[in-house]
């Protein structure tokens, strides 16, 4: 017992010639303890020190991706309209350089807070999680308690403005081509490919060669055999076929209800994601909150 104690005594002193800046009083601890207390949440750890690493430069790199598109679209059209909160919800360019900020600006105060041991940072850290957390299982309670108003809720507040403003954004024409393929589906809502009677270009009182069409995304087999091209006008006209003539050439359900059968399907893989997503959180959270509290410790014992 004595050879621990003068181990414990000895460290202490070494620590504190090493590092006189540092609050953390590890002599209340056992060594492995203090020693993962203090490096498991910043640059000690090899596991933990990539992973914070990774989420600053993953956070720094959306930034600048979306920043990049962000100006080439500016350059490219001369303006970028940012109206509501619905323009900047579907301007991914503008959903990236958010993200990125977000990620990055959390990981930073995590990093520098746990290696500096400031307070304030680790707090805003600990509170940033907890925001995220108390979201994701917000989101997480309405998506599975209660899907179909969730359905209800995102076809009544996107239908409108995704449809109209398809042919006006080239990143969100991309990005709902993009999702109209992957999930063999069309249009957003329980009107299917009928909601493409919204936009402008396939109403069929439009001038347009394309009136009362859909896009190419939507067609079942849009790349012609022969040519191995894709047929753009391969959903010309179906918005005047009945649903059992128009399912012969496109997909006729609404992508919202597609991927919510397809979250259902595979509900037990979402949900196991998230748990382990959501205990990841709280590990952190209270890694950050317990080395807030010996640093708060060791400030009043040195200031008394």
């Amino acid at each position: 017992n004595l050879t621990i104690e003068k181990v414990k005594i000895d460290f202490c002193v070494q620590r504190y010639d090493y590092d006189k800046t540092s609050y953390v009083d590890v002599s209340v601890f056992r060594l492995t303890d203090a020693l993962i207390l203090k490096y498991l949440i910043h640059l000690q750890p090899k596991m933990v020190d990539q992973c914070h690493r990774i989420l600053v430069l993953f956070g720094g790199l959306l930034i600048g991706v979306g920043l990049y598109a962000f100006v080439d679209k500016w350059q490219a059209t001369g303006s970028v309209r940012v109206e509501n909160v619905y323009d900047v919800i579907l301007n991914i360019s503008l959903v990236m350089v958010i993200a990125g900020g977000v990620v990055f600006v959390v990981s930073f105060a995590g990093c520098v807070g746990a290696l500096r041991e400031n307070t304030c940072l680790l707090k805003f850290y600990s509170l940033c999680l907890l925001v995220f957390f108390l979201l994701e299982m917000g989101i997480a309670i309405v998506g599975f308690v209660f899907p179909h108003t969730l359905q209800s809720l995102l076809e009544e507040s996107f239908t409108d403005k995704i449809i109209q403003t398809y042919r006006e954004d080239p990143d969100l024409q991309n990005f709902i081509d993009f999702g109209q393929q992957k999930f063999r589906c069309c249009g957003l809502s329980q009107e299917g490919y009928l909601d493409w009677g919204k936009n402008e270009y396939f109403n069929c009182s439009s001038p347009s060669v394309e009136r009362c069409g859909a896009p190419f995304s939507c067609c079942i087999n849009a790349t012609d055999i022969s040519s191995g091209l894709v047929n753009i006008m391969c959903g010309y006209k179906v918005q005047m076929l009945p649903v059992s003539e128009a399912g012969k050439k496109v997909w006729t359900s609404g992508c919202i209800e597609i991927v919510r059968s397809w979250a259902e399907r595979n509900l037990y893989t979402i949900a196991g994601i998230a748990l382990g997503i959501a205990l990841s959180q709280l590990f952190v959270i209270y890694l950050a909150k317990t080395l807030e509290g010996q640093i708060e410790l060791q400030k009043s014992r040195w200031h008394s």
